[in-house]
This record gives structure tokens, sequence and C-alpha cells, in this order.
């Protein structure tokens, strides 16, 4: 919306500068002051055109061209002005020098355009980077944000991609970081945080991007589209964002499959210990945790609610929810409650 708001008021502000030049030129003529308005808004139209083309042009292959059609330039007058002093004609002087100057500025971009990686010899503390380089982008969504997580995975340098976070994203965290809701209220807030986390971190390249999608409401169908546009992954928790983006062929980063990724492995008759903290669904069960918050079902040990005790895997399973461990009390720990 901003961009399209500068672009009228080029237009309009073209457009009055032709009216005035045109009142200038024919001595306050008005007719021949609309007609240089009108000359005025075509050419503001045609400016306004030939930028919105120009977008997908790179600004570091567009410097490196600038710089090396100067140095082209440069190039021409030096060896222009060696030629002319062999003595020749006014008009084959000019050819020459038109020549030379078409051949150097040609040659001049060309080089610069394939070479922008050794400009930091030429020129120092300027560094362009080779177009064809790819860089990959990664867009937080909100759910990942007021998860919290990701701080503490963007601080281990695993990910070495460029975070981008979207403004319509950091609106929807604002308002909920505002609800009147206290529960949303705290959680939006602790988004803010992990997202100052990541900005203040060292080893993290984070980018704010400005680009919105008025005809779409919702912010998940906005996070697809912009990362299908810009070629980038979504980074979230949310199961149905998850389902939505890969169905559109967009790549996903999904924090709880790499949390239960990391999980360790425990397989049926290892023996752990654990501490007892509440009933189970079923007849005489008790449920403990583990660390990474895997839930242990222990069968045969309700009485034993509060206690730290040893048990014995019998099975794994995996629900969408995450991982469960069913276990037994261990032999010994069944033995000193016999005695």
């Amino acid at each position: 919306m901003t961009f399209i708001f500068i672009r009228l008021f080029f237009i309009a502000m073209s457009g009055v500068a032709g009216y005035q030049l045109g009142l200038s030129i024919s001595n306050l003529d008005v007719s021949t002051a609309w007609t240089g308005a009108a000359i005025g808004l075509g050419t503001g139209v045609v400016i306004a055109g030939v930028e919105v083309l120009l977008r997908p042009i790179y600004v570091r292959g567009l410097s490196a061209a600038v710089f090396g059609l100067l140095f082209g330039l440069i190039m021409a007058k030096i060896v222009t002005g060696v030629f002319l002093l062999v003595p020749m004609s006014d008009m084959v002087g000019q050819s020459v020098q038109l020549a030379f100057t078409i051949v150097f500025c040609y040659l001049g971009m060309m080089m610069a355009l394939r070479s922008k990686d050794e400009f930091s010899v030429i020129i120092p503390y300027v560094k362009f980077e080779q177009q064809g380089k790819s860089e990959e982008f990664v867009l937080l969504d909100t759910s990942v944000i007021i998860d919290g997580r990701i701080a503490d995975i963007a601080k281990t340098s695993f990910i070495d991609s460029k975070f981008v976070i979207p403004r319509f994203v950091l609106r929807e965290l604002q308002q909920i970081a505002d609800s009147q809701d206290s529960l949303k209220r705290n959680r939006g807030r602790r988004g803010l945080d992990a997202l100052n986390k990541i900005q203040k971190s060292s080893n993290l390249d984070v980018r704010i991007h400005d680009e919105d999608f008025p005809e779409v409401h919702e912010v998940d169908a906005k996070l697809v589209k912009l990362a299908k546009k810009i070629q980038a992954k979504i980074f979230t928790n949310d199961y149905n964002l998850n389902k939505v983006a890969e169905l559109q062929g967009v790549t996903v980063l999904n924090i709880n499959e790499l949390a239960n990724a990391l999980k360790p492995v425990v397989l049926p008759g290892e023996v752990m210990d654990v501490r007892l903290v509440k009933e189970g669904k079923e007849y005489n069960q008790a449920v403990a945790y583990l660390d990474d918050g895997t839930m242990v079902v222990v069968e045969g040990a309700r009485r034993l609610i509060g206690q730290k005790v040893e048990v014995e895997v019998t099975s794994v399973i995996q629900t969408a929810a995450g991982r469960m461990i069913f276990a037994k009390l261990a032999s010994q720990q069944q033995a000193t409650e016999k005695v």
C-alpha cells in the first residue's frame, strides 16, 4: 500500500510540474499549461511502469553495472585522447570517440557483472556477492515465536538460513500481547521476548519483511503465499499450517517434529528411574514424566504416587501428541514392596 501511494503521489506531482512548465513556456496560456500537465502525467505513468518492471533486478547487479559503465567511460576518454593526438578531421575524431565509448562501456559493464565478487580488491570495504549464490530464507510464524524454543535453537547455530519475520506476523503478535485475556496477553509477551532474543543474537541474520497481501485475510494463507513468492521455508509448530503448506509445495520445519526426533531412544526391557506424579486413566496406573516431557505410564504403581521408583519399559508408542512409554515396576522394586 505504501508503494502504491508513493507512485500515485509521484504521478500527481509530475502532472503539477508539467502544468507549471507549460504555463511558464506559453506565457500564462492555460490550454498549453493543461497540455503540459497531460504530458507530465503520462511521463509519470511511464516512469512508474518502468520502476515496476525493474523490481526483479538485483541491487548488487545494478551497482556493479553502474561501476562498470563509469570505468568504461573513463577508459574511453583516455584511449580517445591518445588517438586524437594523431592529426585527423573532426568527423573522424568524433566517430573514433563514439566507437571507443560504446566499446569500453559495454566491456566495462560485462566485466563488472561477471566479477562482482572481486570488487572488494578494487574498492576497499565494498563487497558484491555473486548473484548466482542462493540464499535460504526461513519464515517464522506466530505460533513458533510464542512457543519460545526458537530462541534456544537459534543460539545453537544449527540453522544457518536467514530468518524472515513478516510484518503481518508482528501485527498479530502485537494484538495477542495487547489482548484483554490474561493468558493470551502473557503468551504474546513471551513471544515478543523470544523475538527480542533472536534479534540480539550475533550469529543470526534476522530481517523484517514488509510485503503484505491485502486480498488475503488469514495470516497462515499469507505465510504460504509469501513463502512461495520468495522461495522460503516455514518454521512452525502449527499442525494445520504444516499440512496446508505441504499440500502447496512449501517446505515446513516443524519444531515439534524436531523435538520428537531429539528425544532419547528407549527400548523395551530398559530400566529407568522416574518419579510418579499422578494417577493414570486405567485402574492402578501411575504417570511420570521424563525431562523432555515424555509421558511414562506405569502399571500397578498407583500406591507409589509421589515416590521415585525403578521401572522397566514394556512398550513405546508414537501418537499425534508425542511419544508415550509404558512400563512396569522393575523386579527389584516389586521385591522391595513385597518385603
